[in-house]
């Protein structure tokens, strides 16, 4: 009965919280195995470790044998005996969940012993952090674990070569970067020999900062291009929209997600360009249109040093969930050309996208994903829903003594801002360290210059070099030490009071640890938390405040209606009604609700798009791995490739591959034209569903029927390539007959796309201007 209530409390308190009874019941005999393990030479370990490769799944027996070897290793190794819960967390990994550890738990050396125990059970595992630093950093970090326990680890990242990448992917562990991880597979989509693939197939992938990579950056593409031109955006458009004003000549919604033309903007914007902008049957007009929306969309929804910055003459966008320049990401080619119009910086080069996938369905590759985060339970509704992952969630081996304070809310952002500029000048005498979070670029440099001001100096974290962050951030609990960053996600460093020596702990710890500040809430209660987590790690003293304001942009977008009659101090505007305090809570979770709804859209088209991208590879891999793109061509144009087979000396390989790379080349092509086409549809579809039909509807409408020409259009188009190429005496002209590849390709990331959401009360809105404009 004892053990049904505790399991009934842990599902009421922690909603989707795995059941941690059976791993628990396992630490006993992990302990007692400890003193025999700890008898072993390091030749002896390694091979009681390889002994385990036996087992291509693990039960209790192989599970304690590995956290006991694990946790000898790394004392060995890293100086470093893991903990109960860090073991608590590799057998949660092992076993395909997303683990909740808190700030500085040892999330890291748990990955590594989830990731050896998979690799012990023949799986290639693919440990997927935030960044290129993080994946270098942990891969180097962990090696000397890893080599004692008998398996081999790589990594990926941007500078290594073909041949270096194919090398570590086929080490046990690969540690890389989402984004590079993924690069390199749209990479292997456009190869046209088998030998060419640096990937193997995809196995077991552990993702840490979980929540961040599977929620925040799930919708995300990635994106493969071949050179086309500079992205000209229209400038006759550009000026015009400049000229148009908030409220009068156009609206916008109060998350700040849509904007839409007045009756008075259409009729200005009209009379400028000399069109009728919603003209059914007029040329030219829907391209306009949608070069009107992106110009409109770039004036009034992309703030500068807040979306993005302007850097070296170029437009760089700005990773929201963490607060830093995103160097590879950029938004939609129509997009980002208008944003350089505005900002009338010169434009970047425009890429014809060969292939793109999103972050979502990269990791839907992976048979088995594991994750680990410091905040999962707050997003465990879409670890289930998109994912069907559960959340385990790992007590913490010291208790928290963090003193989380209330939040201070106040009636304006300007009172808001005096009383912390106070509350650091008034902690930082004190010496004890400080960090704050702001929510964007602008605000951590207008507060540092204000701290200046008050004779406090600061470090400003908002762009630069992940390791140069790592440095800084792990300083920022030296006695005295002020650091002001625009996000704490995904930073990857611990912070240690007294500084990364740690040399003065006790007297900053006396003082009361790290003092975090909040100048705002986040969007997501899970950034809060993030926040919050980096005082207080393993038992450290250390307090955290939230500064708030009812005008706040979070409030304002997503709980306008405050209640009327709200009392403040009359000198500091300080408001201390419960209400208040519920008006923020309630904004953010509304907030939350809307990403959530957006990510369940984007899924909504993505799916689609994915499905059409799955069928079509395992035609693409036929053609690559066997003859059938040969076989074809026989078939199509039998005088022409028995001429082209003489001229080859038969039918050996050479043969083969001169019919491979011409099919290649056009269902390449052909699934480059249909996303293009996609693009199109999806930048349009208000127009589309303008009359009943729903965007999505009208979506899957545009695109199945288009999908299902592309493998019949890939075979005549390669027998007329045969038919129409010269073939010599080294076979046939490739170059001359068309089939010729991008002379180069880059990758980027595709900022989140603003045509994602539903947009039906933007529908809404537009039918109804139609409606007045005809009435």
């Amino acid at each position: 009965m004892a053990a049904l209530m505790k399991r009934l409390r842990r599902i009421i308190q922690r909603p989707a919280s795995v059941e941690l009874t059976k791993y628990e019941a396992l630490l006993p005999a992990i302990g007692a195995r400890e003193a025999e393990v700890e008898k072993l030479s390091d030749t002896e370990l390694t091979e009681a470790a390889k002994a385990l490769r036996e087992f291509s799944t693990f039960g209790n027996d192989q599970l304690v044998e590995l956290c006991a070897l694990g946790r000898e290793a790394a004392r060995r190794a890293l100086g470093e005996r893991a903990f109960d819960v860090q073991l608590l967390g590799t057998m949660g990994l092992l076993t395909g969940h997303v683990v909740q550890m808190a700030t500085g738990e040892g999330k890291t050396l748990a990955g590594a012993l989830a990731a050896a125990g998979y690799a012990m059970q023949g799986k290639h595992v693919h440990v997927v952090t935030v960044n290129d630093y993080l994946a270098r950093r942990d891969a180097d970090w962990m090696r000397p674990v890893h080599d004692l326990l008998g398996v081999s680890v790589g990594w990926v990242e941007p500078s290594r070569t073909r041949e270096e990448r194919r090398e570590a992917y086929h080490r046990d562990i690969t540690y890389g970067a989402v984004s590079e991880i993924g690069f390199d597979v749209l990479r292997d989509r456009l190869v046209t020999r088998p030998d060419d693939l640096v990937q193997p197939k995809p196995e077991v992938a552990i993702i840490d900062e979980a929540d961040s990579v599977l929620v925040d950056e799930a919708r995300v593409p990635l994106v493969m291009a071949g050179s086309v031109d500079a992205g000209m955006a229209d400038e006759e458009v550009a000026n015009v929209v400049r000229r148009l004003r908030l409220g009068l000549h156009y609206e916008t919604d109060t998350d700040g997600r849509n904007a839409w033309l007045t009756p008075a903007g259409s009729s200005v914007v009209e009379k400028s360009l000399g069109i009728d902008l919603y003209g059914e049957h007029e040329e030219g007009t829907s391209d306009r249109l949608a070069a009107v929306n992106v110009a409109l969309h770039a004036h009034a929804l992309l703030e500068r040093d807040v979306d993005y910055l302007v850097r070296d003459g170029k437009v760089r966008l700005i990773n929201a969930s963490r607060g830093r320049v995103a160097e590879l990401q950029r938004w939609p080619d129509g997009l980002q050309a208008a944003v350089e119009a505005k900002e009338q910086v010169p434009p970047s080069d425009r890429g014809e996208i060969l292939d793109s996938i999103t972050v979502q369905a990269l990791l839907a590759r992976y048979p088995q994903v594991a994750g680990m985060t410091g905040t999962a339970v707050a997003v465990a509704e879409p670890l289930r829903e998109f994912y069907k992952l559960e959340v385990a969630v790992i007590p913490p081996n010291a208790e928290n003594i963090r003193e989380d304070q209330q939040d201070r809310i106040f009636a304006s952002p300007s009172q808001k801002l005096r009383a912390i500029q106070e509350e650091i000048r008034s902690v930082h005498e004190t010496g004890r360290p400080i960090l704050v979070g702001t929510q964007d670029v602008a605000e951590s440099e207008e507060l540092a210059e204000k701290l200046e001001k008050f004779g406090v100096s600061c470090v400003v974290l908002n762009a630069r070099n992940d390791a140069e962050e790592a440095a800084i951030i792990a300083e920022a609990g030296k006695h005295g030490a002020v650091t002001v960053s625009t996000q704490m996600a995904g930073r990857g460093t611990d912070i240690r009071l007294g500084g990364a020596d740690g040399a003065d702990r006790e007297r900053v710890a006396e003082l009361g640890g790290l003092h975090v500040i909040g100048t705002a809430r986040y969007p997501s209660s899970r950034l809060d938390d993030q926040l919050r987590g980096r005082a207080g790690r393993q038992g450290d003293p250390g307090s955290s405040v939230f500064f708030a304001s009812l005008n706040d942009d979070l409030v304002l977008s997503h709980a306008p209606d405050v209640p009327e009659g709200i009392a403040s101090d009359d000198e500091t505007g300080e408001i201390t009604a419960d209400v208040a305090h519920r008006q923020i809570n309630h904004a953010q979770r509304v907030a939350e609700g809307v990403d959530l709804e957006i990510h369940r859209n984007t899924w909504r088209y993505t799916r689609l798009i994915e499905r059409q991208r799955t069928d079509l590879l395992e035609h693409r891999d036929k053609l690559l791995h066997t003859e059938l793109a040969a076989e074809l061509l026989e078939k199509g144009a039998p005088d022409r490739y028995k001429e082209l087979a003489e001229a080859l000396g038969g039918t050996g390989d050479e043969l083969v591959q001169a019919c491979r790379e011409i099919a290649l080349f056009h269902l390449d092509e052909l699934w480059s034209d249909h996303l293009a086409y996609l693009a199109d549809v999806r930048e349009s579809i208000h127009l589309r569903a303008l009359a009943k039909e729903t965007p999505l509807d009208e979506f899957h409408r545009a695109a199945i029927p288009e999908f299902h020409k592309i493998i019949g259009e890939v075979e005549a188009r390669s027998v007329k390539t045969l038919e129409d190429g010269e073939i010599t005496e080294n076979g046939i002209d490739l170059a001359a007959s068309g089939v010729r590849r991008a002379s180069s390709t880059w990758t980027y990331l595709v900022h989140d796309n603003p045509f994602d959401s539903d947009a039906e009360e933007a529908l809404k809105k537009v039918r109804g201007m139609l409606r007045k404009k005809k009435s």
